[in-house]
């Protein structure tokens, strides 16, 4: 799908300014400021959540040489007061229960504070988030605006955002640290509702709400995928049965010692390291370290016990081994890209959605397949993202349309 031209972002972002916004923003920065540190303080924030019913929310964590990030602190804002927990000195698991039962839950960008909530909590998926990046993708086109931009263009608010790399644990936090973790939250609640006014006038409030649960759930999933299932993300279509197998189990391998070690996966084999291995398949600890990018020190440690894994997977029978994925769409003859992409383009002009909200390339991508397997009978075949509002539109409109060019679509995955 096409990205939004820069004009067309600017003038979005020019109808978003908040008026009165020095009015919003004095009220921001006059909100007091509360640590809390002591356990026996936490009852009062727990309280004052669920009052508010509607909070902001932000973490800070390093998790650059561990597998378990650590949670170095929590701010929350309430509306009327904002509170940093000291996550190290807390027991969080009231907090963690509030907060998934409040009517709303507010985050910018919440992918990785989503997947801290939940392998912390324990919790089923929220039902609860408005995530303003999602939010302002639908009212500008800009699947990625960050936090610092966002309220620039929407608040006339300038933060720095020098701090994010910086040590969170450390105590006491600089100066600096303090005011950059303050301002992640201190105008957030109301960024979120100048962009509720705003999703209200467009009608689009209903399906951003469905698309950040929808985000939410999708991130719970990521969270507790099963080892056996993590190289689903690195499969590559032009692996055969046994490379399938290798990339299954070394995969699986990697992600059971990252955990047992504490360690990024990363930190024992990167994926150039991985998709090496799969296709060198290295017989001996002289292969591992000269036909593989590993670092020498995990080879040395682990080298055995990963040829052993290599050697398993080669002997595996091929009823047990995994098919590849189907290759993507892909065709000289442009006709059903074309076709398709009129039909995006003329739906999100007639709700008002931007057309690179409306449909992702992966959705498409996995829409061609689901169509070219037969399955789109089902409606769980479906990608998630092409289900809730945008279900009926693909059912009615873009299968019969893609079906149409059923002979081009099939040769261009390679299956005519």
């Amino acid at each position: 799908m096409s990205e939004p031209s820069s004009a067309s972002t600017s003038s979005a972002y020019e109808a978003l300014r908040a008026p009165g916004a020095a009015a919003v923003v004095a009220a921001a920065d006059a909100l007091p400021v509360t640590w809390v540190s002591e356990q026996t303080k936490l009852d009062a924030v727990i309280d004052a959540i669920e009052d508010s019913q509607v909070v902001a929310l932000d973490t800070e964590f390093i998790k650059r040489d561990t597998y378990y990030p650590r949670l170095a602190l929590m701010q929350v804002n309430t509306g009327s007061r904002i509170y940093l927990l000291d996550a190290p000195k807390l027991r969080l698991d009231a907090l963690w229960e509030v907060l998934a039962s409040i009517k709303v839950a507010i985050w910018h960008a919440c992918g990785e504070d989503l997947g801290i909530f939940y392998l912390l909590s324990g919790c089923a998926p929220l039902s609860n988030i408005f995530d303003t990046q999602i939010a302002l993708s639908y009212l500008t086109g800009d699947l990625q605006i960050g936090y610092q931009k966002a309220i620039s263009d929407v608040l006339d608010i300038h933060v720095d955002k020098e701090q994010s790399q910086s040590d969170w644990l450390q105590r006491p936090l600089s100066d600096e640290q303090e005011r950059y973790a303050i301002a992640d939250v201190r105008y957030l609640v109301a960024l979120y509702e100048r962009l509720q006014i705003c999703l209200e006038e467009q009608g689009l409030m209903d399906a951003v709400w469905q698309d950040c649960q929808m985000y939410a759930y999708e991130l719970h999933g990521v969270q507790h995928i099963k080892d056996e299932d993590m190289y689903q993300s690195m499969a590559d279509f032009r692996y055969n049965p046994v490379q399938m197998t290798i990339l299954r189990d070394v995969a699986a391998w990697r992600e059971s010692l990252a955990r047992a070690t504490n360690q990024p996966r990363t930190f024992i084999i990167k994926k150039q390291a991985m998709r090496e291995i799969v296709e060198m398949q290295p017989k001996n600890i002289r292969e591992l370290m000269h036909k593989t990018t590993m670092h020498r020190q995990i080879i040395r440690l682990y080298g055995e016990e990963l040829l052993t894994v290599i050697k398993t997977a080669k002997d595996t029978h091929h009823a047990e081994q995994p098919a590849p994925p189907l290759p993507p769409y892909r065709s000289k003859n442009k006709t059903l890209s074309n076709a398709v992409q009129k039909a995006v383009n003329q739906h999100a002009a007639a709700i008002g959605v931007p057309k690179n909200v409306l449909m992702r390339k992966k959705w498409l991508n996995d829409l061609y397949e689901v169509v070219a397997l037969g399955k789109e009978q089902d409606a769980e075949a479906l990608p998630e993202g092409l289900q809730g509002w945008r279900q009926a539109w693909v059912t009615d409109t873009l299968i019969p349309l893609i079906k149409t060019h059923q002979a081009e679509l099939k040769q261009g995955m390679g299956l005519a």
